[in-house]
C-alpha cells in the first residue's frame, strides 16, 4: 500500500519557564493578552504568525496550541517568551519543550461501511453510536492512539506524540481495512462529511482559546 497523506491540524505542546510568573504584569506588557483569572486561571496570548495561542499559568508552565508542526510551536515559544522578557520577566532562555498531542487529519479515498468495520474489528477496540455521532472511534494500542472514522473514508487521529506516530496509525489501520477488503475504491458518494470531524468527541470543545484547537490542552495544576 503506499504511504497516505497525513495533514497535521494542531500540535498541542507545553513546557515550563521554571519561575512563577507575574501574570498581571505580564498582562499589561503584552498588548492583545487576555487574561481573566474569575473566568480562566490561565493567561491566553495570541500570535498571528505563526498562527498559534499561548497558555501562562501563575506556576511558570506554559501550554501552546494551534501549531502546525513541532517548528511553529519552536518559533511560538521563542517569539512569546522574549517579549515577556522584554516587559521585565527573568525567564530562562531555552525552555525544553514536550508534545502532550498531535492531531492530524487524513483519507482513504474510498468510502467505507461503518457498520462492518465495527463488526470486523471488535467491540473492544470500537465505539459506533451513529445515533449519538457519526463517526467510528478506534483506539490502537501501537502507537497508542484513537483514530475517528468516518463513512466517506476521510479520518481523524489524535493522541500522537510524534508526527511518525501519526503515519503509522493511519498506514496500519489503512492496511487492516484493506486485508479485510473493507475499502471500496470503484466510487465514492457526492455526500460529504464535511464538518464532522469538527464534532469528533473533544473537538471544538468550548475553551477561552477559540475555535482552532482541536484537541483541549491540559491545564496545569
Amino acid at each position: 500500500m503506499e504511504s497516505m497523506r497525513v495533514r497535521i491540524e494542531n500540535v498541542v505542546a507545553s513546557s515550563s519557564f521554571g519561575v512563577a510568573l507575574d501574570l498581571p504584569a505580564i498582562a499589561r506588557s503584552l498588548e492583545g493578552a487576555e487574561y481573566e483569572p474569575a473566568r480562566f486561571p490561565g493567561l491566553i496570548y495570541r500570535l498571528s504568525d505563526p498562527k498559534t495561542a499561548m497558555l501562562l499559568f501563575h506556576s511558570g508552565k506554559v501550554v501552546c496550541t494551534g501549531g502546525k508542526s513541532w517548528k511553529q510551536v519552536e518559533t511560538t515559544l521563542r517569539i512569546v517568551a522574549d517579549r515577556i522578557r522584554q516587559g521585565g520577566e527573568r525567564i530562562p532562555l531555552h525552555p525544553k519543550i514536550q508534545v502532550q498531542n498531535i492531531v492530524a487529519t487524513s483519507d482513504l479515498q474510498c468510502e467505507v461501511n461503518l457498520n462492518s468495520v465495527a463488526i470486523t474489528l471488535g467491540l473492544e477496540r470500537v465505539e459506533y453510536e451513529p445515533e449519538q455521532f457519526p463517526g467510528l472511534v478506534c483506539r490502537l494500542q501501537d502507537p497508542r492512539v484513537v483514530v475517528l472514522l468516518f463513512g466517506s473514508g476521510r479520518l481523524v487521529c489524535t493522541g500522537a506524540r510524534r508526527p511518525s506516530d501519526v503515519q503509522r496509525a493511519v498506514q496500519s489501520i489503512a492496511r487492516e481495512l484493506e486485508d479485510s477488503e473493507l475499502l471500496h475504491r470503484e466510487h465514492r458518494s457526492s455526500a460529504s462529511d464535511r464538518g464532522h470531524s469538527s464534532r469528533a468527541p473533544g473537538a471544538n470543545r468550548p475553551h477561552p482559546v477559540g475555535p482552532r484547537e482541536v484537541a483541549r490542552p491540559p491545564v496545569p495544576a
